[in-house]
């Protein structure tokens, strides 16, 4: 079959090896509501057990097997998926697979199936999330846009499958700017174990942020799974930790009590670990205050930093000081393997204003908050987690103090 078919045209049943083709849907629950907010469209092969239906996800992998055919199974899928969702009195959001292929070769006919599938059963676009799945793909990105944009416009919203490999490079994300980030459910296993791995699963949600996309977490198959999405700044996620895809929609709530009680368990514990960093600061920032009051002076900073080195903790890795232009006032002070501090002449006068977190912890420092700690980041010479303490020694004067972080994922190179 060819993309010339129309929305009329096609069976709502087929048969593919003996077995019926039928669509099924893997609950995606949303973590501010606690709810199942939609579900994944999923292609599965039905014999006479059927608990036991076979995934077509080898059929739709198999290069031998022409897209002709691979259109004509998908999009009685897509068919059977829109007729039901469009019964529902409140229907869930309805993500619908799209290989870049397909779109690509819609634009050529100049036909979009799904939306006319939408039209016939007067479903709410405005539920309908265009998937855009991972794949190799040469084809021209403004055709591809194109049509995207086309879905976009009639109500539907647009997600990219598998951030974090193939397709879904940073620059096809800038240019599509969907509305959800599926993220690549090998990049939460990884993370558990390799720093470099968790940093760029954290960087998806300032990404997410900044281009106006809600993060969603596939392959949740444990709780660490689910810990680890929370902390990433997932807004949904899906996984056998919740339900495989089943034939039917599911009671909304049905997995309330999961999320809720890991919610609860993650504030608490965040609230607990940042008390503490936050207890550490302040006690940082009495210490010192008792060591300058002996001379005020900036000239004095490296002798400040000799009083505060004794009552550091064994954590404290780096104290430095600075000025509010950024410049660094004094030597760097660092800890070495054996414990023991070694002091680094090269570093005074180095210009740090050009740090993130310099220009907004100078503002929020004030006399009456005198410690502010950073959340966790990797130092760029130890590869290590650690936060940063900063301390307002006296106005325009800031302490910096690096600290490893304990709490922080597995150190790994």
């Amino acid at each position: 079959m060819t993309g010339t078919h129309s929305a009329e045209s096609l069976p709502l049943s087929l048969q593919l090896d003996g077995e019926t083709v039928e669509a099924y849907y893997q609950p995606i629950i949303a973590l501010d509501t606690r709810r199942i907010a939609g579900y994944e469209v999923l292609g599965r092969a039905v014999g006479g057990d059927r608990e036991k239906p076979r995934s077509l996800g080898p059929f739709f992998g198999n290069n031998s097997i022409s897209m002709e055919e691979h259109l004509l199974v998908d999009r009685l899928i897509r068919e059977q998926a829109i007729e039901k969702h469009a019964r529902e009195g409140k229907p869930p959001l309805l993500f619908l697979n799209l290989k870049p292929a397909w779109i690509y070769r819609q634009a050529e006919s100049g036909e979009l199936y799904t939306l006319d599938l939408i039209s016939k059963y007067n479903a709410d676009p405005s539920r309908i999330v265009i998937e855009i799945t991972e794949e190799s793909f040469q084809g021209s990105m403004d055709v591809l846009r194109t049509v995207i944009d086309r879905y976009r416009s009639y109500g539907c919203l647009i997600a990219i499958d598998d951030v974090g490999s193939g397709f879904s490079s940073a620059d096809r994300i800038a240019q599509i700017q969907p509305n959800l980030l599926k993220i690549d459910m090998h990049m939460v296993k990884r993370s558990a174990t390799h720093n470099g791995y968790y940093g760029v699963l954290r960087s998806f949600s300032e990404l997410a942020e900044q281009i106006g996309a809600s993060l969603l977490f596939e392959g949740v198959e444990t709780r660490e799974d689910l810990e680890r999405a929370i902390q990433s700044g997932a807004r949904y996620v899906q996984g056998f930790l919740f339900a495989p895809a089943k034939a039917d929609f599911l009671e909304a709530s049905s997995f309330a009590a999961v999320i809720e009680g890991e919610l609860e368990r993650n504030l608490r514990q965040l609230a607990e670990t940042e008390k503490r960093w936050q207890s550490e600061a302040e006690g940082l920032a009495e210490r010192l205050q008792s060591i300058v009051r002996g001379d005020d002076s900036p000239e004095a900073a490296d002798d400040w930093l000799e009083g505060l080195l004794p009552t550091l903790s064994e954590s404290c890795t780096k104290v430095y000081i600075c000025n509010e232009d950024g410049i660094q006032l004094s030597a760097n002070f660092s800890r070495g393997e054996d414990g023991a501090w070694k002091r680094e002449e090269e570093y005074r006068h180095a210009n740090w204003s050009w740090r993130p977190y310099f220009v907004p912890n100078l503002v929020q420092l004030t006399e009456t908050r005198r410690a502010i700690v950073s959340r966790s980041y990797t130092d760029l010479d130890s590869r290590a987690w650690i936060r940063s303490i900063s301390v307002l020694v006296r106005p325009g004067i800031i302490l910096f103090a690096d600290s490893k972080d304990e709490d922080g994922p597995v150190n790994m190179a």
